[in-house]
């Protein structure tokens, strides 16, 4: 198989709210290729997308309960840990919750978490080794 990732969907309790999340509080913009049932933001290369979280447990044949830790995070990387406490304060500001103020991390790097309407984490990161 390829070495490549095109697209990332997460699946959402109610669409419209993460919509707005990813929407108006990250200020990303919606690729025309949304609709009413799927919204897609485009990054760099690749796509998240936004569906139904139990239309798409019921599209990959899975049971669609599930909570707590989902076992993976998203991640974004800034250039200063400046930048990182920046942008923190920014969500903050706007009502998002931050699971993990910044803070210096084992590995070397800067580093926080917040989570969107369906605890989805994103880190927040200084990496100065990428």
């Amino acid at each position: 198989m390829e070495q490549r990732m095109t697209l990332i969907t997460l699946g959402v309790a109610d669409l419209q709210v993460s919509a707005s999340f990813y929407g108006n509080i990250l200020g990303w913009k919606r690729s025309p290729m949304s609709s009413e049932n799927i919204v897609f933001f485009e990054l760099n290369g690749i796509f998240l997308s936004l569906y139904n979280r139990e239309a798409l447990a019921d599209d990959a044949t899975v049971d669609a309960a599930g909570s707590g830790f989902k076992g993976f995070t998203l991640a974004h990387n800034l250039g200063s840990e400046a930048e990182v406490d920046n942008l923190i304060n920014e969500l903050r500001s706007k009502g998002v919750t931050i699971v993990k103020e910044p803070q210096k991390v084992f590995w070397g790097g800067y580093s926080s978490y917040f989570a969107d309407p369906d605890d989805n984490l994103w880190e927040v990161a200084y990496n100065p080794f990428l």
